[in-house]
């Protein structure tokens, strides 16, 4: 049995990490507050402008051409992935590293190249496959500029435009749904998807759009700032994911250290009622043999 000068040790070391991890919380928690002030406020632009774009481009002619919109092959992928740059946020990066895993387990043969956005994914994917960009540090502190954003989403505008053999681009992010839920998205980014046929869609083609301006005109100015808008967009997402993620992990790791320390306090006084409880029987046995 452990002596307690051992016990107590343990005790102080575990009470200064649930020190640490209620303050960890804590910052999570006042992160995520703005987080996701920002998402919410985010997604309704987000959502309408990408509904507008595709049934605009629905209405297109066969004719129409648009590098972002024109369909190609479907042997090479760029997949954009976003996880944080910091761990303790429990499963937050393991169920996006498996997420990207199964998608390169449901495209056997496909060449996939790789953008990472946060160090845990650039970390897990650097010697498994190829990386072609990476960008550290727009997550890790807890608030995303759109200027950021843009540099992520020109990057990859400009890789699918330049390069032809590219057929397609991914993006696989956290969505934030509550504290407790994160949902794991992979939604191809490019070429930008067109309004698939439904009731609603069909009443929906039915609108007749003016153009101000010719449609080749539109679509170079709009459909590069969807691509901006989705990335900034699921670059909040993952923001308040994580904080989200962290402070419930955060608050598990408090609940977990004061149950330890409670079962070491007790374990603490049983070791010194025996202590206690032989120090007496020695004496009373002494004074016996007297």
């Amino acid at each position: 049995m452990a002596n307690l000068l051992d016990i107590r040790r343990r005790i102080k070391s575990v009470k200064n990490t649930e020190q640490i991890t209620k303050a960890m919380k804590m910052v999570s928690a006042a992160k995520l507050k703005r987080a996701q002030d920002r998402v919410i406020n985010a997604r309704p632009f987000a959502d309408k402008m990408n509904q507008v774009l595709s049934e605009l481009a629905a209405q297109t002619t066969d004719d129409f051409h648009h590098p972002l919109l024109d369909k190609r092959g479907d042997e090479r992928y760029l997949v954009v992935l976003v996880t944080a740059d910091k761990g303790l946020c429990g499963a937050f990066n393991a169920n996006l590293i498996k997420a990207a895993q199964a998608f390169v387990k449901e495209n056997p043969g496909k060449l996939i190249e790789w953008i990472t956005v946060g160090r845990k994914g650039r970390d897990f994917f650097r010697r498994r496959g190829k990386i072609v960009s990476e960008y550290i540090g727009l997550t890790g502190k807890g608030r995303v500029e759109f200027e950021e954003a843009l540099e992520v989403a020109n990057d990859i505008i400009k890789r699918f435009t330049e390069d032809e053999a590219l057929d397609k681009v991914f993006l696989i992010f956290a969505e934030f749904k509550s504290v407790l839920t994160q949902r794991i998205v992979t939604e191809q980014l490019l070429p930008i998807s067109k309004t698939t046929e439904t009731e609603e869609t069909s009443q929906i083609a039915k609108r007749d759009y003016i153009y101000e301006q010719p449609p080749a005109e539109v679509f170079r100015r709009l459909l590069p700032r969807l691509i901006d808008t989705q990335i900034f967009r699921a670059l909040l997402e993952s923001i308040a994911s994580e904080q989200g993620a962290r402070m419930t992990a955060m608050d598990a790791a408090s609940k977990n250290a004061g149950e330890l320390i409670s079962t070491l306090t007790l374990n603490m006084n049983r070791v010194r009622q025996a202590a206690i409880t032989r120090e007496i029987i020695e004496i009373v046995s002494g004074a016996t043999a007297l």
